[in-house]
């Protein structure tokens, strides 16, 4: 269930990723926050919006981060193409799209029970 947010907690959220560019306390003033309110304060009582306006960032900047990615297949010479690769596949693994590892567990044998130990030393 959603909880009721005030007008200027939204405009925060609104504007975080946007003209804020991640800056809280741009964005406190941006949305409409006095200079003498507390950014940690504001942050801590959003800390759950916050997380999930994070996710839906991640999951916006996914599509560039593969692009780039494929891009890189093209053109395996350009400038930074290491760092650029790194960081895209840091992006793609926090959005949940990162290589997904299979481990396959099985066992021939059957169970082995073993008896109660007799006398127990205490």
């Amino acid at each position: 269930m959603a909880r009721n947010l005030t007008e200027k907690q939204i405009k925060f959220l609104e504007v975080l990723f946007d003209e804020a560019n991640g800056d809280a306390v741009t964005a406190k003033r941006l949305a409409g926050y006095g200079d003498n309110s507390s950014t940690t304060a504001i942050v801590e009582s959003l800390k759950d919006e916050i997380g999930e306006k994070t996710r839906t960032y991640f999951a916006r900047s996914a599509p560039r981060a593969a692009v780039a990615m494929v891009g890189a297949l093209s053109d395996p010479t350009e400038l930074g193409i290491k760092e650029k690769m790194v960081a895209a596949k840091d992006l793609l693994d926090r959005a949940g799209l990162g290589k997904v590892d299979k481990v396959d567990v099985t066992s021939s044998g059957g169970i082995f029970y073993l008896p109660p130990k007799e006398g127990t030393n205490e």
